[in-house]
């Protein structure tokens, strides 16, 4: 019995096993395991209606599919991009149908440059919002600036780039360079204090600089505090940091942001050989155009110079005195005649106003002795002549009606030549009152 049980093992070890049987032992022994790993993101699909997010992370020798089921991606707080180097934590899964092998993510994180993008990224979009950023706070740059300022490494090639491109194109200008560190943790204090210096030393522009680099290199120059350095700078700061596809956030907020260092220096400076042979041709023309004018104004002064006004210039006046002789005939015959004809209009207005002063006089004469008439017919005293008087009681009222007085009372009876005082015996009414 024992014998035939192990023989049937031994025949069983030595079976090979189905695809399914070994997928299926490879699956157990995958899923047993977490696994902890970094990696760069080179693959998102994350569509709308999916239950996972689907992506690819990779190395230099390998890459990944990866799998999260969107409960955990949303728990995460991480939006992956293509670029973005990741922490994962999960486990290997196999899908036996088609033989795939696929790495469950239980949670994600940012870790080294990625995170350093993502806080790069936030900064920008805080510093945009303050208006940093605003294209209309950009000012121009000086034409011709006769002192420059220039900010890096004392050390670097941008320094050497930056003063041969300046010397060669714009020999006169004055150049301060502040020497700083531009890596490590205190580059952006020293970046800050060069900036401050060469504002002080009276530069017109300044340029702050350096040569490529990883983007952990250029990690100072995403620093806020320097960033806000640039923008309150008195004078125009023009960046040339690292290369063309590098952009930092001092590129973002300074007033001109160029590719390199040698470009940077290029765009603050006129190329002074071109500016003198550009003077040159400016002067050939110039000196052209006057000699064309010239040679049109004596033409000019050929063809003045044979009309007859020079030839006699008595011929230019011979008219006008002819017109002023006549004038002056027509003048005295017609300024005696004009005062012959206002004297006789002011004598004919004299005797008109003489014979209507006389009828008016006479008229108002009329008037004044026809309403003195009347005026003295209308008199009180000329009434009383007639042989009225006025009466008045103890209070010097004129008494208009016997019921104004009583028998006893004392009046006064006022007469044409003179005034009596009467004593009332009686009060009679007439009958028709």
């Amino acid at each position: 019995m024992l014998l035939s049980q192990a023989q049937s093992q031994g025949a069983d070890a030595r079976r090979p096993l189905t695809v399914s049987e070994a997928m299926a032992q490879a699956k157990r022994s995958l899923e047993t395991v977490t696994v902890r790993m970094i990696g760069e993101v080179s693959e998102v699909n994350a569509k709308p209606g999916y239950k996972a997010v689907y992506f690819t992370v990779k190395d230099q020798g390998a890459s990944l599919p990866c799998m999260m089921w969107l409960n955990r991606y949303r728990e995460s707080g991480v939006k992956l991009a293509v670029g973005m180097l990741v922490e994962l934590t999960g486990r290997f899964t196999l899908y036996a149908p088609k033989g795939r092998m696929n790495f469950d993510v239980f949670s994600v994180s940012m870790t080294g440059e990625g995170d350093l993008r993502r806080r790069v990224a936030e900064l920008a979009r805080k510093l945009q919002l303050e208006g940093l950023m605003d294209p209309r706070r950009k000012r121009p740059l000086p034409y011709m600036p006769q002192h420059i300022g220039v900010v890096t490494s004392p050390r670097g090639a941008a320094v050497h780039d930056v003063l041969r491109t300046l010397r060669r194109r714009w020999p006169s200008s004055r150049v301060s360079v502040a020497g700083v560190a531009v890596e490590g943790a205190t580059a952006p204090a020293g970046l800050i204090s060069g900036l401050h210096a060469c504002a002080a030393a009276g530069c017109e522009v300044i340029l702050l600089v350096r040569g490529g680099g990883s983007f952990e290199d250029l990690m100072p120059f995403n620093d806020e505090s320097l960033a806000r350095a640039v923008a309150a700078c008195p004078v125009p700061v023009v960046t040339g940091i690292g290369h063309e596809p590098d952009n930092s956030i001092c590129d973002m907020v300074s007033d001109f942001r160029a590719s390199t260092p040698t470009a940077a220096a290029e765009t603050v400076s006129p190329d002074a050989a071109r500016l003198v042979s550009e003077l040159d041709a400016r002067g050939r023309t110039m000196a052209q155009a006057l000699r064309r004018r010239l040679e049109t104004e004596r033409l000019r002064l050929d063809r003045l110079a044979t009309r007859p006004v020079f030839a006699d210039p008595r011929t230019m006046f011979s008219t006008d005195l002819l017109t002023i002789d006549m004038l002056h005939e027509r003048l005295s015959r017609a300024l005696p005649m004009s005062l012959e004809r206002d004297a006789m209009k002011i004598e004919g207005f004299e005797r008109r106003l003489r014979d209507r002063g006389v009828t008016l006089f006479e008229r108002h004469d009329h008037d004044i002795a026809l309403r003195a008439g009347r005026l003295h017919d209308l008199s009180p005293l000329a009434v009383m002549a007639r042989g009225y008087s006025i009466t008045r009681d103890s209070q010097g009222a004129i008494v208009k009606s016997v019921g104004s007085v009583r028998a006893g009372d004392t009046v006064a009876v006022t007469l044409s030549d003179g005034s009596l005082t009467c004593q009332v015996d009686s009060v009679e009414a007439s009958a028709e009152s």
